[in-house]
């Protein structure tokens, strides 16, 4: 069966989701209750606020038992594939939870340790702040087999899928088993395990489901962020703090928007004057042991770390006295580039390819990328028609000063710093990805990028006529449409006055309901996935969390299940999902009053 090709099976539980009484789901009953006064019963589909009474404290649900039993993918975001969801609840113990690794041998056993290290600090996470905890309880033990324990490169073909499986044994005690056939697909498998852990305020105590499978795999190879740190720039902490929420959402591609005109932040090794003349500051850049940092960090959570080198456009700070570069800082800017400041390569110049490469070895080096983004954002002829020298080179070639030869000139480019891509990488083809541009239209696209070597990335509408234009001509493509995708779009202009460009604020609804399915027709194998931008004009540290979460959520059930469904069947799941987030320390912006959260079904339009 095609990776495309599976079918969705949605197996029901063995009790009905639309009227779950509490003597329908088995939970059991400790020595000394909690002091909750509220329990939840599921009723039509959705859980229903009722008081505790004595008579019905022993079976009756805290919230997060309601919610696991009440929808047909027991909370679990992004929604499986097939699921089969028993009707108990079990107290567990916490510290007696035992993850075994089958095969210890091997790169992918070292990450997987890293997981269950991981997986053990979430599983704290499920405590409420100040609660008391009934220890005790049973014993949990889960194999995990993993079929390719030397596979831990990620690749646009990698097999993500897994299978988990939890049972309780006749002796009382909890096991189970996970199987996948790499590290990333057991990694998932964890992410998967550890929504079926809640904690009961009722009884004080840890519960996980008694009987469980959930049988798994995503339905597109790439499933991205961009973060943008030169418009402004982000600590190491909270980039790792976006990884850790994008691992929780089984995302797995960051891509690092490291350089632009307005500062160069990556210290490069073969040219370290670019972040020396470029940085903000001298304490505001990313070193070569924070970048092996945080693309080991990455890797442990199944997410690749790709840089993008933006070229031939978005250069400028850091390049100053090289000659390299045209119209830096230009005034006035609006006629020479989309924002300031202004800056091009001036790509007539033998010495830049020099440079190029050497900037080139340096990420290959630090990231070890599958896959290169190099840009080709905004380019402007008008930046490259101010240079003189730039004229009379291209009028010694034969060339004229029109848009087509310019065309020429910007292909005379990228085939150079293809080949300077193509040697870092020891000689050999990597997929390569450019933003859409002037020289991505479909029209003449074939002239200068060849469909087997350039992935592009779609950043226009999601209606964009250039999508299906693209697609017939068989080029794969990255969905970023900016009506959908741009979270830095609603917020007030940060040139001039009112909203910035590519306002209103898009809400996470939207964003769960940018399909690229929709977007393909009849060439969905072409379709890659999607990916989430924000770029940082107006954001830095300070707002990183909460303008990507749970948006990115949204996207990231879309790129992971594709469902056939709206919003409003995700809603309930979604609002526990944020919760997820923030009780693993993302500050998740909030996207209702907590009282919708505890009453399903009253807020609504």
């Amino acid at each position: 069966m095609g990776w495309r090709g599976f079918t969705f099976l949605f197996l029901f539980l063995s009790i009905a989701v639309t009227n779950i009484k509490s003597d329908d789901v088995v939970v059991e009953v400790p020595k000394n209750p909690g002091d909750a006064v509220w329990r939840w019963e599921c009723i039509k589909g959705q859980c229903e606020k009722l008081p505790i009474t004595d008579g019905d404290r022993d079976t009756a649900l805290s919230l997060g038992a309601c919610k696991m039993f009440c929808n047909e993918f027991g909370n679990m975001w992004p929604r499986p594939s097939r699921i089969e969801l028993g009707n108990n609840l079990v107290h567990m113990n916490r510290n007696s939870f035992d993850i075994l690794l089958q095969n210890t041998d091997g790169p992918a056993a070292d990450l997987m340790r890293s997981a269950i290290r991981r997986f053990r600090t979430q599983l704290q996470s499920v405590i409420p702040p100040g609660a008391t905890v009934t220890e005790g309880g049973r014993t949990v033990s889960i194999n995990v087999n993993i079929r390719d324990n030397s596979y831990i490169a990620l690749q646009l073909d990698t097999d993500e899928s897994y299978t988990v499986e939890l049972r309780t044994s006749s002796d009382g005690r909890l096991t189970g088993d996970i199987r996948a056939e790499n590290f990333f697909g057991a990694r998932n498998a964890l992410e998967t395990l550890i929504q079926f852990a809640i904690f009961d305020d009722i009884r004080s105590e840890i519960q996980m489901v008694g009987s469980l499978l959930v049988e798994d795999k995503p339905y597109y190879p790439y499933r991205g962020i961009l973060l943008d740190t030169s418009r402004n720039f982000f600590s190491v902490d909270s980039i790792k703090r976006t990884l850790d929420a994008m691992a929780i959402s089984k995302l797995n591609t960051f891509h690092w928007h490291i350089t632009d005109s307005h500062s160069f932040s990556f210290v490069s090794k073969s040219n370290p004057n670019l972040s020396k003349l470029g940085a903000i500051t001298p304490y505001k850049v990313y070193s070569a042991a924070q970048i092996i940092d945080i693309v080991r960090y990455g890797l442990e959570r199944g997410i690749r770390v790709m840089p993008e080198f933006d070229a031939p456009a978005h250069v400028g700070e850091g390049w100053q006295g090289t000659n390299l570069t045209v119209c830096f800082r230009k005034e006035p800017w609006q006629e020479f580039c989309v924002e300031p400041p202004c800056g091009q390569f001036d790509v007539t110049k033998d010495a830049l390819y020099d440079v190029l490469q050497g900037i080139y070895n340096d990420m290959f080096e630090l990231f070890k990328p599958d896959i290169f983004h190099m840009g080709g954002d905004e380019v402007h002829n008008e930046c490259w028609n101010s240079s003189a020298e730039i004229q009379n080179w291209m009028k010694d070639k034969g060339w004229g000063l029109e848009k087509q030869d310019f065309f020429k000139l910007w292909e005379y480019f990228q085939q150079k710093a293809q080949a300077n891509v193509f040697k870092s990488n020891n000689g050999k083809k990597l997929p390569l990805i450019l933003w859409t541009s002037t020289l991505t239209e479909f029209e003449h696209i074939d002239e200068y990028l060849s469909n087997e070597d350039y992935i592009i990335q779609i950043w226009t509408t999601g209606t964009d006529p250039e999508i299906a234009g693209l697609l017939n001509k068989g080029y794969r493509l990255i969905i970023s449409n900016y009506d959908a995708l741009y979270f830095d779009c609603g917020f007030g202009a940060w040139v001039g006055e009112g909203n910035n460009w590519c306002s209103p604020y898009i809400g996470w609804q939207k964003v769960y309901d940018n399909s690229p399915k929709q977007m393909a027709g009849a060439h969905g194998n072409l379709i890659l996935g999607g990916e989430a931008a924000l770029w940082a004009e107006q954001a830095d540290t300070s707002n990183l969390d909460n303008r990507l979460w749970p948006r990115a959520g949204a996207m990231a059930e879309r790129l992971w299940a594709e469902p056939n469904t709206t919003w409003r069947s995700a809603e309930r799941r979604m609002l526990h999902y944020r919760e997820r987030l923030v009780n693993m320390g993302v500050l998740a912006d909030s996207l209702q009053p907590e009282w919708c959260y505890q009453n399903e079904g009253y807020c609504y339009a």
